[in-house]
C-alpha cells in the first residue's frame, strides 16, 4: 500500500507544479479512496468480523480497491467543485490508478491475501501458506493492471478518447473483478454472489453513466503530461 502510495504521490507531483489548486483534487482523490476503501470491505466482508478474537485488528485493516476507485472518483469531483477546477484528470488518474493497484496487490500476494479458491493442482495454480493449491487471483489481476495501463499509454500517445481513460477504467475493473469475482476466496451473500460481486457492478455502472456524460459535453479539455 505505501509503494503504491509512493506511485501516485510522484505521478501527481509532476502535474501538481501547473496549478496549486491540484494538491487539493489529490488529497480529495486520497481521502476518497481510503473512506471508500473501507466502506466497502465492511459491506462485503467486514461483518464476519465481528464476534472474532482480532475483530479490530481486522476491521482496521480490512479494505478493498474496488471501493477505493468510487470513493477517489467522487473525493476528485467534490474537491474540484470547491476549488473551482474545471479541467478533466481523469486521464492522469487512469495511468496512476493500474499501476498503483499493480504495484499494491504485490504485497497482496507476498503476504498470502485476497487469494483465489482452491483449485488443481494444475500449471497456472499457486500453492498458500498451508500448501493448498489456487487459482492465481492476484497474479491475474496484476497482469489486467498492467495491460490497462500500457493500453492507456498508447490512448493517450495517439490522443483515442481524451478525458475518458478513468471512465473507461472503471468500466474495465468493474467488468474485470464481476467476471473475477467467482473465482476469489470470497464470502458469498447470495447464491455463487459475494458482496464484491454487487460493488463491481457499482463501479462498472458509474462508469458508464460517466462516460456517457462526457459524451454529451463539449469536447473536454483534457490534461496533457
Amino acid at each position: 500500500m505505501l509503494a503504491a502510495l509512493g506511485i501516485s504521490i510522484a505521478f501527481w507531483a509532476r502535474l501538481a507544479r501547473r496549478d496549486d489548486r491540484l494538491i487539493f483534487v489529490y488529497l480529495g482523490a486520497l481521502v476518497g479512496a481510503f473512506v471508500g476503501a473501507k466502506v466497502a470491505y465492511l459491506l462485503a466482508e467486514g461483518w464476519k468480523d465481528f464476534g472474532t478474537p482480532d475483530v479490530w485488528l481486522r476491521l482496521a485493516t480490512g479494505k478493498s480497491v474496488l471501493g477505493a476507485l468510487p470513493g477517489g472518483y467522487l473525493g476528485v469531483e467534490c474537491l474540484k467543485r470547491l476549488v473551482g477546477y474545471r479541467q478533466v484528470t481523469g486521464d492522469w488518474f487512469a495511468a496512476i490508478a493500474p499501476a498503483g493497484i499493480a504495484v499494491g496487490r504485490i504485497g497482496c500476494w507476498l503476504h498470502g491475501c485476497c487469494l483465489g479458491q482452491a483449485c488443481g493442482p494444475c500449471w497456472f495454480t499457486v500453492r498458500d501458506a498451508a500448501g493448498i493449491d489456487r487459482w492465481p487471483a492476484v497474479p491475474v489481476e496484476i497482469g489486467f493492471n498492467l495491460l490497462l495501463l500500457a493500453a492507456f499509454m498508447v490512448c493517450r500517445r495517439r490522443g483515442w478518447l481524451p478525458g475518458q481513460h478513468f471512465h473507461v477504467y472503471l468500466i474495465a475493473y468493474g467488468a474485470f473483478r464481476f467476471a473475477h469475482e467467482f473465482v476469489r476466496d470470497t464470502p458469498r451473500v447470495l447464491g455463487p454472489l459475494s458482496g464484491y460481486h454487487f460493488i463491481a457492478a457499482g463501479v462498472m455502472l458509474l462508469g458508464l453513466v460517466a462516460f456517457q456524460g462526457r459524451r454529451r459535453q463539449e469536447p473536454s479539455r483534457a490534461i496533457q503530461v
